[in-house]
């Protein structure tokens, strides 16, 4: 009898144990996607001054202005994950558009406020790959407890399901064919 009761005893000390280890890791998920979530917002605020500084050079690219613009008419707070995730497709390939056209304007390049203005994108870029980074160990870390066994019969039970990690997009996986983005 004392047995049983020890033994029943440890199989919940053990489905505690793996859930609480199961909540530690979504929730160290959520933490690391909030560290992506600041650099795509610090990136979100510099679309205005990147867009002036251009602008102010090349008045023919009206296009590739108001692209821009209006990817960023919503506050940044009322966007979805997945309109995040779409603006920071886009604002990949206009930032890539917008320093091929500075390559065209050499005043532009050397002024200061481009250059800083450059200087933080290209920061802020480094920092969003690192918390990328994190995020994608942290999701493999979570999907390896939620999919092995025995804790992936505990994660059924309790509705913990595998998370998708951050893929590039396929066309950030080739070289940029420098001749199209200049022709484009």
């Amino acid at each position: 009898m004392i047995f049983a009761v020890i033994f029943v005893a440890l199989i919940v000390f053990y489905v505690i144990a793996v859930y609480n280890t199961l909540v530690v890791k979504r929730n160290s998920i959520e933490n690391t996607f909030g560290a992506i979530d600041v650099m795509l917002k610090k990136r979100y605020d510099l679309v205005p001054n990147l867009v002036a500084s251009v602008q102010k050079y090349a008045k023919h690219e009206e296009s590739l202005f108001s692209k821009v613009t209006e990817m960023r008419s919503k506050q940044y707070g009322m966007l979805s994950e997945n309109e995040k995730a779409e603006f920071d497709g886009a604002f990949t390939q206009a930032s890539r558009r917008f320093f091929a056209v500075a390559e065209n304007y050499p005043e532009l390049k050397a002024s200061d406020n481009f250059l800083q203005l450059q200087r933080s994108l290209n920061e802020t870029e480094e920092q969003l790959a690192a918390a990328r980074r994190t995020y994608n160990a942290s999701v493999v870390d979570y999907n390896n407890a939620v999919m092995t066994f025995p804790s992936s019969l505990i994660a059924g039970m309790f509705h913990f399901s595998k998370k998708n990690v951050l893929e590039t997009l396929a066309e950030e996986r080739v070289n940029p064919d420098v001749n199209k983005l200049f022709n484009s």
